[in-house]
């Protein structure tokens, strides 16, 4: 049985390596306007969304998990297999945490100094996660839907509100609930793309059919499924703003 070819691309947007292309797929354009989608989720859940302070905290999130965290992952492994040095890496990172941090002040001191404790979380899950510390406690599935699914809501709901009242729950644990099923298409995704050299099999129908696999052929249906609901999340979020302004 011959063996089936293994998946070129590290992930189905990434480009081909090399000068601004590598800038691009570090981004993991999909997966950012999912994420940041869950800010804007929270924000229009609030009882008065605020435009201003929705744009300020999309932009911080957009350099928080867009940019750094991101930077972060591809130093830990070159996962996308970019050629981006690995100083240029850590540049981006660490202006990117700041950026996203002074943003995040800049908001505590004009609208509620309870915004300190998301920054200081928000600040902590980046590094904490992208480059597995605590022997990679806090990169789980769980942390992962926390990290990046929660914790946006919560912040976008936080940033009109000045705080987290039980009407805002549903929406966080729904976008808990998304970022958990991502994690769980995507992980398996990952391992053929990134680390399966050869995959060889035959399924065998009921009526005697019999149906060669191969990575490209079991990545597909999962990674239809991320590039539809990718798309779903980012339709509903803007569907809800547009609601509220």
């Amino acid at each position: 049985m011959a063996a089936g070819r293994p998946l070129e691309r590290p992930a189905f947007y990434a480009l081909r390596p090399g000068g601004w292309r590598d800038l691009l797929s570090l981004l993991h354009p999909p997966y950012t306007a999912w994420h940041l989608s869950y800010v804007a989720i929270g924000a229009a859940v609030a009882p008065q969304l605020h435009a201003g302070r929705l744009a300020w905290t999309l932009g911080a999130f957009l350099l928080g998990v867009g940019v750094c965290a991101h930077a972060l992952d591809e130093l830990h492994g070159r996962p996308l297999g970019t050629r981006l040095a690995d100083r240029t890496l850590w540049a981006l990172a660490t202006a990117s945490l700041a950026g996203a941090v002074a943003i995040g002040l800049f908001g505590a001191l004009t609208v509620s100094l309870s915004m300190l404790a998301p920054i200081a979380a928000g600040a902590f899950i980046v590094v904490a996660y992208n480059l597995e510390l605590f022997g990679g406690r806090f990169h789980s599935d769980l942390w992962f839907a926390g990290a990046w699914g929660a914790f946006p809501a919560l912040v976008g709901y936080w940033a009109c509100t000045g705080g987290v009242r039980a009407e805002a729950l549903p929406a966080i644990a729904a976008c808990f609930m998304l970022s958990l099923a991502q994690r769980r298409l995507s992980s398996p995704v990952r391992d053929l793309r990134r680390r399966t050299a050869a995959l060889t099999g035959t399924q065998r129908l009921r009526d005697g059919t019999e149906i060669e696999l191969d990575a490209a052929g079991i990545a597909a249906p999962m990674e239809a499924a991320l590039k539809a609901t990718a798309a779903a999340v980012v339709l509903l979020a803007i569907g809800l703003v547009i609601s509220r302004l």
